[in-house]
């Protein structure tokens, strides 16, 4: 297991890579190219500068999180095979710097969604929350204006100004899109990449989505077990795997965590490790990473995942606004910092346990 922090690049993260390299336990970094553009082909010298600001720190990269999809793509579109090429060559230009985990997601329109950047809690602290009835009321053409007021002046990722000045166009693409067709188009994507992947030994692990339910009438796909497991086996091969992110999954109280992680063994390479905490059906908030703090049991989830002798990246996800800190809401240092610690406390204990049962 390689203990990460999500790092935004030293020209738009308020975390400095050489804090991150203070934070115990902590082997490297995943990141991106924050000012691309879904379609885009990311260029070499860009994809080492990235590196190289990393190791420089002392540390790895050790994924890349996001290469964002185009909407073409997701709707399958006579575009979308232009745009895949070009994801193509991005892909072969990662793995030829020796990147060989790509974190994405296959959400229509809008990516993560909250209704809140900084809701109070009785801590002190302040944390990102979801309330449907508050989304729902919103009219999708200012969502990205409601994202944006509580934003701490960052662009958040995948709410790229230029994508949410298309809201409408992008409404009118995904008008004819259902579960069935976005399915089919994923696995269109996911046949195509396919060659490249196993050249460069690149596991392409989607995140669920966030949350696993439909926004705006809006199809979502990775949403429960049931879909993750369909998702492995109608392009079953080992490049295709799953960021199994408790965060996103664990927003709907009826996904059984541990389970999926137990039924998903093997195909899992990424995990983002977080607790939520259930207020009432329709309502959550993030938490910190600590079992009693939310609704999730953290040590089992962690024993999941020791069980299906899982070695892939992890890292804590979103923290609280703690500590008078002001970062990109989620992505601050200090509470992933001791999300990190927790996470890694729980592994230590759990795989020293395991030696003496031996």
């Amino acid at each position: 297991m390689d203990m990460t922090l999500r790092w935004f690049g030293k020209k738009f993260d308020t975390v400095k890579i050489e804090q991150i390299r203070q934070i115990p336990g902590v082997t490297g970094v995943v990141s991106t190219l924050y000012d691309t553009t879904p379609g885009e082909v990311w260029k070499k010298e860009e994809i080492r500068a990235l590196k190289r600001d990393v190791e420089d720190a002392g540390l790895k990269l050790l994924g890349i999180e996001s290469v964002n999809i185009h909407d073409s793509i997701k709707v399958g579109t006579p575009e979308r095979d232009q745009y895949i090429e070009n994801y193509i060559t991005t892909l072969e230009r990662l793995g030829e710097e020796d990147i060989h985990c790509i974190c994405y997601n296959f959400m229509p329109v809008f990516d993560w969604t909250r209704s809140d950047l900084a809701r109070p809690r009785k801590d002190g602290s302040t944390v990102l929350a979801y309330n449907r009835d508050q989304v729902e009321a919103i009219d999708p053409d200012k969502m990205f204006d409601s994202m944006q007021e509580k934003a701490n002046g960052a662009t958040l990722p995948g709410w790229e100004p230029e994508r949410m000045a298309k809201i409408k166009e992008l409404f009118e693409m995904y008008a004819d899109v259902d579960e069935e067709k976005l399915f089919n188009n994923l696995k269109y994507f996911l046949e195509a990449i396919r060659p490249v992947c196993e050249k460069y030994d690149i596991k392409m692990a989607i995140h669920p989505d966030d949350p696993p339910w439909p926004v705006f009438g809006l199809p979502r796909i990775m949403t429960c077990k049931e879909n993750l497991i369909r998702l492995t086996k109608m392009v079953d091969a080992e490049f295709n795997g799953i960021t199994l992110c408790t965060g996103s999954l664990g927003s709907n109280p009826d996904n059984d965590i541990p389970d999926i992680i137990r039924s998903l063994k093997g195909r899992i390479y990424f995990a983002h490790v977080r607790n939520v905490k259930h207020n009432y059906p329709g309502d959550f908030e993030e938490a910190a990473h600590l079992s009693s703090d939310g609704s999730l049991d953290m040590y089992e989830i962690m024993k999941a995942l020791y069980d299906i002798g899982f070695d892939g990246l992890i890292r804590p996800d979103h923290g609280r606004a703690i500590w008078g800190e002001v970062s990109m809401p989620g992505y601050g240092l200090y509470d992933r910092a001791l999300g990190a610690a927790y996470l890694n406390g729980i592994w230590e204990a759990i795989q020293k346990g395991g030696e003496r049962k031996r």
